[in-house]
């Protein structure tokens, strides 16, 4: 089986496990992300994500990862849920109301690489998403997916509302091409919009002013003129305005979609929420990762600020 014939099956093998696109690229160094990946650390950008400082070189190079790594084959799965919640005052990103994605994500990609063992013979590999050292955004964009927005996400003409896999291989393949053109333009919405001030410049983000930094990474104690502006859990806000997601396609993931017990929760039972009913609310979603007590600093900050307003 050539190359070729290869990437066509494992892109026709993604779209029936349920991902939304799939591009393939060659591993190799990602010479052109160093000096922004340097400049954004050294002025402190990534905040207290420590783990941002560790394992530069394998960030920069998937080969590093994975002995023997020659293609990363790029996922994109939809998440935008089709139904509601019921809160009001609070808000968590749209992202985390279903359940973890790190789970369901992985254990497709786990079945894709067993596709391929099965059809290509001794294919090895690892699976990512968002939990490793890789540069998601940039290797989905050079495996022809999309392009980095000034709001540092990855934009299709589909939108943003969607999680990035990689499936990166032994196997040599056929490699599409780099994304090339910019459709975000003239638009700054998403920098307009931010109300922290935390796209600092286009493509560029100061984690320490994100509200979902703040709300999902930061641990200590928030200082009294923190506004989270009603996000306990992430944040959509750049998202949202982005004339792009207006093409966004909800989910056929039924994975992705909140849970009865979500759904049903209103503002005055989160202001109150103890311990055994945040693990019946949340279990296996991404919010389990703030934990009770951060969901709850989060709540209570955002209490704090309305009453500051009234």
């Amino acid at each position: 089986m050539t190359p070729r014939e290869k990437s066509e099956k494992i892109k026709q093998w993604a779209k029936e496990l349920g991902f939304s696109a799939c591009g393939i690229t060659r591993v190799r160094e990602a010479t052109e992300e160093k000096e922004h990946l340097h400049k954004w650390l050294e002025q402190n950008y990534h905040g207290t994500m420590q783990y941002m400082e560790r394992n530069v070189d394998k960030r920069l190079n998937p080969a590093q990862l994975v002995p023997g790594a020659r293609s990363i084959i790029v996922v994109l799965m939809d998440y935008l849920p089709a139904e509601q919640l019921s809160l009001r005052k609070y808000k968590i990103s749209r992202y985390a109301w279903g359940k973890d994605y790190h789970f369901v994500i992985k254990q497709r990609l786990g079945q894709l690489l067993e596709l391929m063992q099965h059809e290509f013979g001794q294919a090895q590999g690892r699976a990512f998403t968002d939990s490793a050292p890789v540069l998601e955004r940039y290797w989905a964009q050079q495996a022809g997916l999309g392009w980095i927005g000034k709001n540092s996400l990855l934009i299709t003409k589909r939108g943003s509302y969607f999680f990035i896999g990689e499936l990166i291989v032994d196997t040599e393949l056929d490699y599409d091409q780099p994304w090339e053109k910019n459709f975000c333009g003239t638009c700054t919405k998403c920098i307009d919009a931010c109300p922290t001030g935390a796209i600092v410049r286009p493509t560029v983000v100061d984690a320490r002013k994100c509200i979902s930094y703040q709300t999902i990474e930061y641990h200590g104690d928030f200082t009294q003129d923190i506004n989270l502006h009603g996000w306990v859990f992430g944040c959509d806000i750049c998202q949202q305005v982005c004339p792009w997601n207006r093409h966004a396609q909800e989910t056929q993931i039924s994975e992705f979609q909140p849970s009865e017990a979500l759904k049903l929760l209103r503002d005055e039972q989160l202001e109150k929420i103890t311990k055994p009913e945040f693990k019946h609310v949340f279990r296996h979603t991404p919010v389990e990762r703030t934990g009770y007590k951060g969901l709850v600093r989060n709540v209570q900050q955002n209490l704090g600020q309305q009453h500051k307003e009234k």
